[in-house]
């Protein structure tokens, strides 16, 4: 049934051609048309999306420019906070340099001022430790020097310096030195010194005449005899006999020609060398104290009699005396001079 129809329009556009073409002409349009608005269209989706990428592009570019110009602000301002930071780095290095200066020179003036305290402290222990020295001397006595030399080691705890450290250790031994020595007691020396003054006018020179024994009355008594009176007598005149000559032996010739003027100044003498020994005692020459001790005791040896008992009695007095004499020095602080000027020295 289809067939047909086709058959029929077959034969019937068959005659003629332009019918055909006036059908094909149309459809050209109509595409072209279609192409055309299709164009059009993507030509306006294409400039509508230039449009927006060109305000995009703007709104970029004036946020670049807006960006540039802070960035450069910034950069302006970050450049005058670095010249200010710099300005205050040189300031506070300068102030630094100051602080420093300030500080040596401060570290400088404590360092003089404790170099000036100590040797303050060291002129006035060794001006107090020589002042005792010589008050021990004149009063015979450790004690002063003792105190003087505790003061010190006192003083010299508190100052608690390293540099002292020798001299405290200095005085710590002279301190156990002297408590250690045993010192003669002068005022028993200066008894026993008059006592052998006034027992020199008891002393009996070496030639020397017996004293004469009081005289027996040669009367004859009442109750007594004849007999006993006589021979009374007769013993009275036979000891006036022997003391008409008297044999003695003298080993020194000079002590056999002294006389009697000469004895009484020989005793002077020996009382004059011991008081001259007294007063080297009492202003500490020793030395010298010793040395009139000796002449006074070889004056007894040689010129008076050694068979006496007082002479005895003198010659063991002056060797005890002299024997005392050799402990009456007192102890030197020469450990705490030494260290003393050592300190001084700054060494």
């Amino acid at each position: 049934m289809n067939t047909e129809p086709t058959v029929i329009a077959e034969s019937a556009q068959s005659p003629s051609e332009p019918p055909v073409s006036g059908v094909k002409l149309p459809r050209l349009v109509t595409v072209a048309a279609f192409v055309a608005t299709i164009g059009l269209v993507s030509s306006a989706m294409m400039w509508q999306k230039l449009s927006g990428i060109q305000e995009q592009l703007a709104r970029q570019s004036a946020d670049a420019g807006s960006n540039a110009s802070e960035a450069r602000s910034t950069a302006r301002q970050a450049q005058e906070l670095a010249l200010e930071t710099a300005a205050k780095l040189a300031v506070a290095e300068t102030r630094l340099s100051e602080v420093s200066l300030q500080r040596t020179q401060l570290e400088e003036l404590i360092q003089s001022l404790s170099r000036s305290r100590d040797e303050n402290l060291v002129v006035d222990i060794e001006s107090a430790v020589r002042l005792a020295q010589q008050q021990a001397q004149l009063a015979g006595s450790v004690e002063p020097l003792l105190a003087a030399l505790k003061s010190a080691e006192l003083r010299v705890n508190r100052a608690a310096q390293p540099r002292l450290t020798p001299l405290q250790r200095a005085i710590a031994r002279d301190i156990a030195r002297i408590k250690a020595t045993a010192v003669a007691d002068t005022p028993a020396l200066l008894i026993k010194m008059d006592e052998l003054v006034l027992l020199t006018d008891e002393l009996n020179v070496a030639n020397a005449v017996a004293s004469p024994k009081s005289k027996e009355v040669l009367q004859r008594k009442a109750q007594e005899s004849v007999a006993d009176w006589s021979g009374r007598l007769l013993g009275a005149v036979q000891q006036e006999l022997r003391n008409l000559v008297r044999v003695s032996k003298i080993e020194d010739p000079e002590a056999a020609m002294l006389s009697p003027e000469q004895s009484f100044f020989l005793r002077e003498n020996v009382k004059l060398k011991l008081l001259n020994a007294r007063l080297g005692l009492l202003s500490r020459q020793i030395d010298s104290s010793r040395s009139d001790l000796a002449s006074a005791a070889a004056i007894l040896a040689k010129y008076f009699d050694n068979s006496s008992r007082k002479t005895q009695t003198a010659i063991n007095l002056l060797q005890q005396i002299q024997g005392q004499m050799k402990s009456l020095e007192l102890p030197r602080v020469e450990d705490t001079l030494a260290a003393l000027s050592t300190a001084a020295a700054g060494r």
